[in-house]
């Protein structure tokens, strides 16, 4: 595995984003890049990545292609397509984004979301996303969710047998898919469920945190890692079980403080294991 989370760069270059990196002692980043960067700054980074031994582990296409709306459904088409493509220009592992919703909110529930039909059009989207983009080594994928497809590791599973594309990869996001106090409770076991049934496809993490708070009726929150119910215990035991160059990445936090105190603690957890990141 490697650890990565966001930096900010003094100067907009390869040698200060790496700079960034090395003292966060991160060997995993974020795409540094926008969909606008022309080819010769996409090379440019990609050259610099590879010789430093970085791993760019995704570019975030953050964006509702569900939407009911057609042209804001037709505009984030557009905009997972330039950024698969960006993905693939720098070497990233994938192109992130989740697979959107029916209703007002980009990523909020909608009673439409859990359905059949939404489902079939999951699948024929991603499909068409894979054939316009038509990536050569990054993967597209979708980041699992606790009231959208995906929702859990045999949905994920449902998706990748129906998409039928070696480059529909899983981008997995343990804290999402814990969408209930039975799930809270046992986040080890729905951990190595998933590690089981999606390993191989697996291209990406996010790392984070949840809490079940004691107020009714149900409120689950994200936070530090360190914080909450995750074990991370089993998930870096079961995670290095995979690809050595697994990019985990540290996300949603509000202060470089913060993501300092949850890289420390998962490279505390990690030496604790004998796990290298």
């Amino acid at each position: 595995m490697r650890l990565g989370g966001p930096v900010t760069p003094a100067e907009r270059t390869p040698e200060s984003w790496l700079s960034a990196l090395e003292a966060k002692r991160y060997r995993a980043a974020y795409c540094p890049l926008a969909v606008e960067a022309d080819r010769a700054e996409r090379a440019e980074y990609r050259a610099a990545a590879r010789e430093a031994d970085v791993v760019i582990a995704e570019v975030g296409a953050w964006s509702n292609p569900l939407s009911i709306d057609p042209t804001t459904a037709d505009g984030a088409f557009e905009r997972i397509v330039a950024s698969l493509r960006l993905a693939d220009d720098v070497g990233a592992r994938c192109c992130v984004n989740i697979a959107g919703s029916r209703g007002v909110k980009w990523d909020g529930p909608d009673p439409r979301d859990l359905t059949d039909e939404t489902f079939d059009a999951i699948v024929a989207l991603v499909r068409r996303i894979l054939d316009e983009a038509d990536p050569r080594t990054a993967s597209y994928t979708l980041e699992p969710m606790p009231w959208m497809y995906p929702d859990s590791a045999e949905s994920y599973a449902r998706l990748i047998a129906a998409v039928d594309h070696p480059r529909f990869g899983v981008h997995y996001d343990p804290v999402n898919i814990v969408n209930s106090p039975g799930k809270y409770f046992t986040t080890g076991r729905e951990i190595a469920d998933f590690v089981s049934r999606l390993g191989p496809r697996i291209v990406s993490v996010h790392a984070k945190d949840i809490i079940l708070r004691d107020g009714l009726t149900t409120h689950l929150d994200e936070c530090i890692p360190g914080e909450g119910g995750l074990d991370y215990e089993v998930l870096l035991r079961e995670l290095d079980r995979l690809d050595p160059d697994l990019p985990v990445m540290t996300e949603h936090l509000e202060r470089d403080e913060e993501y300092d105190q949850a890289a420390a603690h998962i490279r505390e957890v990690a030496a604790r294991l004998g796990v290298g990141l």
